[in-house]
């Protein structure tokens, strides 16, 4: 049984993926939370700290690394982290590997799983960095 997402935050600054994020949740009748800053993430969790965050990895307004290690630190929170970015940055990706992020996707295959990861099926398996 998949356990229902009560709370999803969005840290994306790319207004147009955003968008199209937003939109996909508002089809299938999911609202998302969209956060502008660090402070509002760490607020927003404080609350409901059991939400889900997808975060875009290469974000110029988030310290997403920070951000992640920051949530991650906090062991009595156990909000899921999905962060997403370019299928070639396998440095990057390692780096948000280490920091704690739960699950990493690239953009595209992000784009592709949205429904099902919105109504909560996260992905069984992803790939590891390659060496």
């Amino acid at each position: 049984m998949v356990k229902p997402i009560e709370k999803i935050l969005l840290a994306v600054d790319d207004m147009f993926f955003a968008a199209k994020i937003l939109s996909t949740a508002q089809h299938l009748g999911k609202s998302i939370e969209r956060v502008k800053s660090a402070a509002e993430i760490e607020a927003a969790i404080s609350v409901d700290s059991s939400a889900l965050l997808i975060i875009d990895l290469n974000s110029t307004k988030f310290a997403a690394l920070e951000v992640i290690a920051m949530l991650k630190a906090q062991s009595q929170l156990s909000t899921t982290i999905l962060g997403f970015l370019s299928h070639v940055q396998i440095d990057l990706r390692r780096q948000a590997e280490e920091a704690g992020c739960d699950y990493i996707l690239p953009r595209s295959a992000f784009s592709q799983l949205l429904p099902e990861i919105l109504s909560g099926k996260m992905p069984k398996a992803v790939p590891k960095a390659e060496s």
